[in-house]
């Protein structure tokens, strides 16, 4: 095995299993191969076949037990992650569980998370009931699961295999995957990363895992399966691998490659996860949450800072009035919480310089007084030696000139005055 220092061997495990499971009450009406016959048309063929193949194979089992042989799933974890009161209380009244566990060797594709997902969803189906991930610790109702499964092309959201939860300390926030594993490969890890970079990040990290994870697979892909496959100590994520990973490459165009140093961090503990650690290049100066924020800012470049100036009347002026007749409804929503789950508020501001102001972007932390908003940078000021990404700022909401709320994909709503700058208006300076 080569080992080289611009590669890293993370070892391959010598098989792969998951596990599905189906609450209901009662025992199943409809045996499993016809609730899978019924399936046809509402999956891609080839899965619809392998799921039928793996069915009538040894490396798949469907059995129906006693809801008490099981072990209790823990609501809280399954709250977490998503699960409803109505799942719960089905899951409470249920008297049997419908396991489905199938095996498979790691590699593409991964026919025992596929073929297990379809076969549960086939049964859940014929009750009206729920599928429950027991990798994931999630709920899925039935079409939900099926449509996470591979289209004719066989393509997936990666959204739908791999979750990105997070946690909070005193150094900031710390995320991790959930569901690489899934595939045979570790966990990835970041620490240390800025509040404010919550949304952001967490799709970051889901590019990341989406361009390894092409990486993992094309080293598996010979009849024999490695010992290791060699992974690259600088990982490179791309705006596009973050749009492909939640399924929508047309929304996101090229943007200039991050460079993210990939680190092995062996478990000391034998029944805790060993994980792939994501952090700077070696040698970047400053801070580590500094490079995550720097990283955001390119690949998430859609609103962009600015030095442009407003004449009275053009259509510049325009969206300036209109991001600021809203700004007392936007701040109720997000003091309410009642913007869109997993967004982020950012307001666009001027900076006194020489020449003019310079207008920047800042993702809101709080805003308690109507007067004035909290925030940290999302740029670095040209006019202001201060205001970098990710230092705290704040700001007058006389100076707010916009207001917009992001996803991972970019503006949703507000930003006005990027749309004008983006539409090729360039208004000068005033005289």
């Amino acid at each position: 095995m080569l080992i080289t220092d611009d590669f890293l061997p993370v070892p391959v495990p010598e098989s792969l299993s998951a596990t599905y499971l189906v609450p209901m009450a009662g025992l199943p009406a409809v045996g499993t191969k016809t609730a899978v016959r019924r399936l046809t048309g509402r999956l891609a063929a080839p899965v619809h076949a392998l799921a039928g193949q793996m069915l009538d194979s040894p490396l798949m089992s469907v059995d129906t037990r006693p809801i008490g042989e099981f072990p209790e799933l823990p609501p809280d974890l399954l709250t977490a992650f998503g699960a409803t009161q109505a799942q719960l209380a089905r899951l409470a009244a249920a008297t049997h569980l419908v396991v489905v566990q199938a095996e498979y060797r790691p590699g593409w594709p991964p026919a025992h998370e596929w073929a297990a997902r379809a076969v549960a969803a086939a049964v859940a189906d014929t009750v009206g009931g729920d599928v429950v991930d027991v990798f994931g610790l999630q709920f899925l109702d039935p079409a939900t699961a099926l449509r996470s499964l591979p289209d004719q092309q066989g393509r997936i959201r990666l959204v739908d295999w791999v979750l990105v939860p997070y946690s909070s300390d005193a150094d900031g926030l710390w995320f991790t995957t959930k569901g690489l594993r899934r595939f045979g490969l570790l966990e990835l890890q970041t620490q240390a990363v800025p509040d404010q970079l919550t949304r952001a990040w967490g799709a970051v990290m889901t590019g990341t895992a989406r361009r390894l994870l092409r990486t993992w697979t094309d080293g598996l892909a010979g009849e024999e399966v490695p010992a290791f496959v060699q992974l690259p100590v600088l990982a490179t994520v791309t705006g596009h691998d973050i749009a492909v990973a939640y399924g929508n490459p047309e929304q996101h165009g090229a943007t200039a490659p991050v460079l993210l140093r990939l680190e092995l961090d062996p478990a000391t503990d034998p029944e805790a996860d060993s994980f792939l650690s994501l952090r700077p290049p070696a040698g970047h100066p400053g801070s580590a949450g500094r490079y995550f924020a720097a990283a955001c800012a390119t690949l998430f470049n859609g609103i962009q800072p600015d030095v442009r100036y407003a004449r009275p009347g053009d259509a510049m002026s325009r969206a300036v009035a209109t991001a600021r007749s809203s700004l007392g409804d936007i701040r109720t929503r997000f003091l309410a919480g009642q913007l869109p789950p997993e967004t982020q508020l950012v307001v666009k501001y001027g900076l006194p310089g020489d020449d003019g102001p310079e207008y920047v972007w800042a993702g809101v932390t709080s805003w308690d007084a109507a007067e004035r908003i909290e925030g940290a940078s999302a740029s670095d000021a040209n006019t202001d030696p201060t205001v970098r990404i990710g230092s705290r700022v704040v700001v007058e909401a006389t100076d707010v000139v916009d207001w917009a709320v992001l996803d991972g994909t970019g503006v949703i709503e507000g930003g006005w005055t990027q749309a004008v700058l983006d539409a090729g208006e360039r208004p000068a300076p005033p005289r």
